[in-house]
């Protein structure tokens, strides 16, 4: 007897619907009535995110997607307000606003007017007409927010983390890049240094300080003292914080990622402070911090050496520095030094010789380098990225002479 798939039940066909991709899922729900049927099941649906152009009213638009068990939505065009969102779906989870540059206070407002407790992700990245008014609103109603997205809302300031810091303790990851009125008071706020005012969100894993110009030292401080589960903290751009400012942050226990990225203040001293402390980090990016030399390396193998990732691009490093740090970096699976002009063939041979777990490199713009070297890095056996753009070639160094399998970008 012929088995036809129209004899299977509806639940294998919810499972089978599951690993289509959305669009897909759409189109089985037209095929019949079965399909249909089975197309509709939560399961099938589960994680998928909405993403919505919200232009005129559409009664059966919401009534859809929480039969599918829909929960999470990202508005692509916002040209209906926001609280016809929130009433349509009462069980939101997730929250995409990002880039809806007409959302103004006055929208979310009235958007939100009675506590959410199943909204637990909120971004708001480059909703720039966002002000500490909607903090307060956020901060009063999205009491179980867990992720809020506030990267490019530059007329956010340190009252407004004072708010979050009021209302949003289980507040796990924060964005605040580019939100440039923000100062080591608001970070005083939010890692609990005025407690009589806010209690401080002590459950941050992940901050997100980028481009925040007006931060120093203090910051860091404040930080150390206060966000003890910290994980991530991203500081790129941070001009205003200093070497100093690393004696804070070296014996954070938890932190396990630091991005340091164009701090023009960090030289070798503010890594030998992260060398000298009890960090496990397992990533650091320290790359176009031009005061960033060989010293660097030396410390990073003597108290850095658990690190699976590394990015010194643009540093002032050379042969030696690299010397000085592989044979300690057992554990390096990432390693970015683009625009090292310095590190010629004989750096590519240590690091062959020594960071076999190395799977992805980065040799962006490192003229001195030549066929002889490369050969050596494609021997590495768990190599599957190499970034070789800007690579100088002679006519007789051809690329497919050198790179044999296709995992490598940039060439």
């Amino acid at each position: 007897m012929e088995t036809h798939i129209s004899c299977l039940f509806p639940e294998i066909l919810a499972m089978i619907f599951s690993y289509l991709d959305v669009r897909d899922k759409g189109r089985v729900a037209q095929v019949c009535i079965a399909w249909r049927d089975a197309s509709y099941h939560k399961s099938v649906w589960r994680g998928v995110e909405a993403k919505l152009h919200l232009r005129r009213a559409n009664p059966s638009l919401f009534p859809s997607l929480q039969a599918r068990g829909i929960r999470r939505v990202q508005i692509l065009s916002l040209r209906r307000s926001l609280s016809y969102v929130i009433q349509g779906m009462p069980n939101i989870e997730s929250l995409n606003l990002s880039g809806c540059y007409n959302l103004t206070d006055n929208g979310l407002g009235h958007a939100f007017v009675q506590e959410i407790p199943s909204l637990r992700v909120l971004n708001l990245s480059l909703c720039k007409q966002i002000t500490d008014s909607s903090l307060g609103r956020i901060a009063q109603y999205l009491k179980n927010l867990e992720v809020l997205e506030l990267g490019g809302c530059s007329n956010i300031t340190n009252t407004g983390l004072l708010l979050i810091a009021w209302g949003l303790h289980r507040l796990k990851s924060l964005n605040l890049r580019s939100c440039r009125h923000v100062s080591d008071v608001g970070i005083g706020h939010l890692a609990g240094m005025t407690r009589s005012a806010a209690e401080g969100c002590l459950n941050l894993e992940y901050l997100t300080l980028q481009d925040c110009q007006k931060l120093t030292d203090l910051s860091l401080k404040h930080i150390s003292k206060g966000l003890a589960k910290l994980r991530v903290l991203n500081l790129s751009f941070c001009g205003g914080i200093s070497d100093a400012g690393m004696i804070h942050l070296s014996h954070m226990a938890s932190l396990w990622s630091l991005n340091l990225r164009s701090c023009d203040n960090i030289s070798d001293t503010g890594a030998m402070h992260l060398a000298m402390g009890t960090l496990r980090l397992s990533g650091l990016d320290v790359s176009f911090c031009d005061k960033i030399g060989d010293q660097t390396l030396a410390y990073i193998a003597q108290g850095l050496y658990q690190l699976k990732s590394l990015s010194l691009c643009s540093c002032h490093i050379s042969d030696d520095g690299i010397n000085r740090m592989v044979r300690q970096m057992h554990e390096l699976r990432t390693l970015n030094i683009g625009q090292c002009v310095r590190i010629t063939d004989k750096g590519l041979e240590l690091i062959a010789d020594h960071l076999t777990q190395l799977a992805g490199i980065d040799l962006y713009g490192c003229t001195k380098i030549t066929k002889r070297g490369l050969e050596r890095i494609t021997q590495l056996p768990c190599l599957k990225v190499l970034n070789l753009g800007l690579w100088q070639m002679t006519e007789s160094e051809k690329v497919s002479e050198i790179l044999p399998f296709p995992s490598y970008v940039g060439v």
